[in-house]
């Protein structure tokens, strides 16, 4: 089914667009929710004036959130978390645990479908991208340390401390070989 896209679809495409998408697709979300029109001969002839109000409504709206990006760019997320010997963690730093703490950190709220990362199993430094608009699309930098250790062995230096100290736990013990008689 070939569809008009009405406003920008991430991963999709740009408002005024014309792109082919699965049938359920266009029926079932794209056309319902408004972000698209069947592409027929009446709507192409609309293509030029939806292609300016979006380019209007685009940058509007990454004049308005420019302030907010250049502030999420410096932020680093510090995140104590329970793991193994190995540096593996009981559990997950997950996309919702990211808009949380970057909501309280910045005072915006970030939705977790904003927050473009996989779940965060080891420990260590990731980098995780915040989709503010198409356009503007910020990285923060998450940092996941073992619960009980000092942060400051991580905020002054990159992962190296952390890794070490996992690679010291892992090694084993000599063992010592008994002759059965």
């Amino acid at each position: 089914m070939k569809v008009l896209l009405m406003k920008d679809v991430y991963k999709l495409g740009r408002a005024g667009d014309i792109k082919k998408v699965a049938d359920g697709f266009g029926r079932n979300f794209l056309i319902p929710q408004g972000l698209a029109v069947l592409a027929t001969e009446g709507a192409l002839k609309q293509v030029q004036k939806i292609k300016s109000q979006a380019e209007i409504r685009r940058s509007a709206q990454n004049n308005e959130l420019k302030g907010l990006a250049d502030q999420i760019q410096d932020v680093t997320l510090v995140f104590a978390a329970k793991a193994g010997e190995t540096g593996k963690l009981y559990g997950s730093i997950t996309t919702q645990d990211v808009a949380t703490a970057l909501t309280e950190k910045v005072r915006f709220e970030v939705k977790r479908q904003q927050v473009d990362t996989q779940p965060i199993r080891t420990l260590g430094e990731f980098t995780a991208h915040v989709r503010l608009t198409m356009d503007l699309v910020p990285e923060i930098k998450i940092i996941v340390h073992r619960e009980g250790e000092s942060v400051e062995t991580i905020t002054g230096h990159t992962e190296e401390p952390v890794a070490k100290k996992a690679e010291k736990q892992e090694e084993p013990a000599p063992a010592t070989e008994e002759k059965a008689e």
